[in-house]
């Protein structure tokens, strides 16, 4: 319902309609105003606080953040350059934190993976042997049973960004003073490796418990920028955590030369 609070009153709406159009609860409104999220409100004759269409707008910009993950710090950011009025520099600043939130919800979701692969390893080995007695090397309470445990897998495929809609040139756009660098950080990550196998189209790696996943993603998320023609990968299974590369087959070469041939 509109405002309109006596003849030299400001027109608007009230904080209950504002909340029932953009989904924020009045209580959360205040709050937004009192830290400075939302611009403090126009107030009618009669104290009553009363918003316009922009703030409107401006809810709707901060509750897509927010469904994006977003922070209250990193909305308070990005609502800075939604005032600026130019979807522009809006999109970049929102791209870099959807970037950042994918890389680390991929990494959350291999690290849940391989808690998910030892669980059930040890929820197999919990089934082998139960002693009739205290506890013993086998039993599975003290320690993984070394019986072959039934094979489970699962995939996280690692892109950065949507696939584009025709096939990505096989080229490399970084400088080369750039490159070396790049290539001596995955040899880093590498160092890791603990074997590597053929697949259809690339290369297995193996990798070691202790392999950074957090420079893994941030990697994969920097050779999409460049690189796009590669395609990546974690698997977790029996064998444990693994980066699959894959490539078109006229860059298969590319793929030995950077992340190793199968051995």
């Amino acid at each position: 319902m509109k405002v309109h609070d006596g003849p030299v009153g400001s027109t608007g709406y009230q904080i209950k309609e504002v909340a029932e159009r953009s989904g924020f609860t009045a209580a959360t409104l205040r709050y937004y105003e009192e830290i400075g999220l939302l611009p403090k409100a126009e107030r009618t004759p009669s104290g009553y606080r009363s918003y316009d269409d922009r703030v409107l707008q401006r809810l709707a910009f901060i509750a897509r953040a927010k469904q994006l993950g977003c922070t209250l710090e990193e909305i308070t950011d990005l609502t800075t350059a939604w005032e600026g009025g130019s979807c522009g520099p809006i999109q970049d600043r929102l791209r870099a934190v959807v970037a950042d939130k994918l890389r680390n919800a991929q990494s959350q979701i291999v690290e849940l993976m391989t808690l998910t692969s030892e669980l059930q390893a040890a929820a197999a080995s919990l089934e082998r042997h139960r002693p009739e007695g205290p506890c013993d090397e086998t039993c599975g309470c003290v320690r993984e049973s070394t019986a072959a445990a039934p094979a489970t897998s699962a995939a996280v495929e690692l892109i950065a960004k949507p696939s584009p809609s025709v096939a990505a040139p096989i080229a490399c756009t970084l400088h080369p003073t750039q490159l070396r660098g790049r290539l001596e950080d995955w040899q880093s990550l590498l160092s890791h490796a603990s074997g590597r196998e053929l697949i259809d189209g690339g290369v297995r790696v193996a990798l070691s418990p202790g392999a950074p996943l957090d420079e893994l993603m941030r990697l994969v998320a920097a050779e999409q920028d460049c690189c796009q023609f590669f395609r990546f990968a974690i698997t977790v299974d029996e064998r444990g955590v693994a980066l699959e590369v894959t490539a078109p087959e006229d860059a298969r070469i590319l793929v030995e030369t950077v992340f190793g041939a199968a051995s």
